[in-house]
């Protein structure tokens, strides 16, 4: 694919997650919290669409009447926008991110917010739609991974995990960049894109690391599909989770939110619905 018609899909890309964000009504107003009347609460929550929004939609139908709760969820397609929409009060809450790239959004942008436990993770994975084992890799191949800094660092410690690199000593993985790359044997290649935008252009590569959401959204079953997938065990720091604004934190409505996240059924609903595991249960 030309490079015209790469920035071409990009910028279609990022109109359709415009798109989304307006096509749910958002606007801006200041929320100041979940709103109770006539002893129910609504909670505004923004996920990306699968698998959070998914979750979300399983405890609405099942479990939140019960606990006089009603979610309003919003689908993002943008790891970027669900942040700022919980600063700026057009939500009450988001579920979408994990603890890395929530660091790095409170240092990159001043946001203050509090993140709750975490309810699943969604492995990271090496995907090709030209090779299917790390040996048929040829020297300087191009492998495409995410540009945000959590995603490109993560992605980084996968390919190191499959010792198609190594990382310089003392560089953590979640703050790793392409220039801590010590050793790259087979001179490989890395170019930096949006996450969503990497499994929509698998073709223009020889293999790009996807995220578990975006695998899950594009069709990829990451127990078949990928070629590598990352360990998902409790050492897995990249555990999804709800966030709020700090002020919030002791909100009952979203105290009592995060306990349904947690319940048995919902864990039965994860291991269940995703069963190519691409969505794990953190708890």
């Amino acid at each position: 694919m030309s490079h015209l018609t790469r920035r071409s899909l990009f910028a279609s890309g990022a109109g359709l997650a415009a798109l989304s964000i307006t096509g749910c009504g958002l606007v801006g107003g200041g929320s100041d919290g979940p709103e109770e009347k006539d002893g129910v609460t609504t909670i505004k929550i923004g996920a990306s669409p699968k698998p959070h929004q998914e979750i979300l939609e399983f405890v609405s139908k099942n479990l939140a009447e019960d606990a006089n709760l009603k979610l309003d969820i919003t689908p993002y397609t943008d790891y970027q926008i669900p942040n700022q929409a919980l600063n700026d009060g057009d939500i009450d809450a988001n579920y979408y991110q994990n603890q890395p790239f929530l660091d790095s959004q409170e240092k990159e942008k001043g946001y203050d917010f509090f993140a709750f436990k975490g309810v699943h993770i969604e492995p990271l994975g090496l995907y090709s739609e030209k090779i299917t084992k790390l040996d048929e890799l040829k020297d300087g191949d191009e492998i495409a991974i995410a540009n945000d800094p959590t995603n490109r660092g993560r992605g980084l410690g996968l390919l190191a995990e499959a010792g198609l690199i190594t990382l310089k000593d003392g560089v953590e993985v979640t703050d790793a960049t392409t220039k801590d790359v010590a050793e790259n044997p087979q001179k490989l290649k890395f170019t930096e894109i949006e996450a969503a935008q990497i499994p929509r252009t698998l073709g223009d590569f020889a293999a790009g690391v996807v995220n578990g959401n975006y695998a899950i959204e594009s069709g990829l079953k990451p127990s078949e599909d990928s070629i590598v997938l990352e360990k998902s065990d409790a050492e897995n720091p990249y555990a999804n989770f709800v966030v709020v604004r700090t002020e919030e934190k002791d909100n009952a409505a979203l105290k009592k939110l995060d306990e349904l996240l947690h319940s048995d059924k919902v864990k039965d609903f994860i291991t269940t619905t995703y069963t190519d595991g691409s969505v794990i249960p953190a708890f």
